[in-house]
This record gives C-alpha cells, structure tokens and sequence, in this order.
C-alpha cells in the first residue's frame, strides 16, 4: 500500500480554475482499478493551498496512475496556475479504514 500526500500552492485569483482542472484528475483516479482513495483537501486558514491525500495499491497503481490521460490534463492545466513545484511526501499505512 502507498500513501501520497501532494501540496500545491495556487497562485492568487486561480483556485476556481485549480478547482475545476483538479476535478479532471479527480473523477479519473477515483475509477482506477489501483487507486483505494483520493482526497482533495484545502487548507482553511490559506484557501489557495491545496493537499492531495492519495492511496495506492502499490508502486505499479501510482506508476499507472502517473500514464493516464486524466492526470496528465490536470498537470497540463494547473502548472502555469500554481506557486513552485508541487511537492509530494510518502507514507507507509499503518492502521487504516482502507486496508
């Protein structure tokens, strides 16, 4: 099982359109075969910064993921609207509802 946290900062005036090109990437991964959940999260207190909370089956589902032409519109659409790279933290699944 892999556990994928991805923050992205979105550049001011831009969180509709972040919103809208995310719901891409959004509805395509929950229907993958590999994915156990994904969330988008935004932090209350700095609404244009965004964490993804991703569960894989495995390194394979993420590799797969990372090939599908839903993710790679969304990268596509939100690199010119967000602040820097988007930066991914790991995690192994300790005690879990999905597991």
């Amino acid at each position: 099982m892999l556990v994928q946290m991805v923050h992205i900062d979105v550049k001011e005036g831009h969180i509709d359109e972040f919103v809208e090109a995310f719901r891409i990437n959004y509805d395509g991964t929950r229907s993958e075969e590999g994915n156990l959940r994904f969330d988008v999260l935004r932090n209350p207190e700095d609404p244009h910064k965004f964490t993804i909370y991703e569960v894989f089956r495995d390194n394979a589902a993420l590799d797969v993921h990372r090939e599908t032409p839903h993710y790679k519109e969304c990268v596509r659409r939100i690199d010119p609207i967000i602040n820097g790279p988007r930066t991914k933290t790991f995690y192994e699944a300790v005690m879990a509802e999905y597991m």
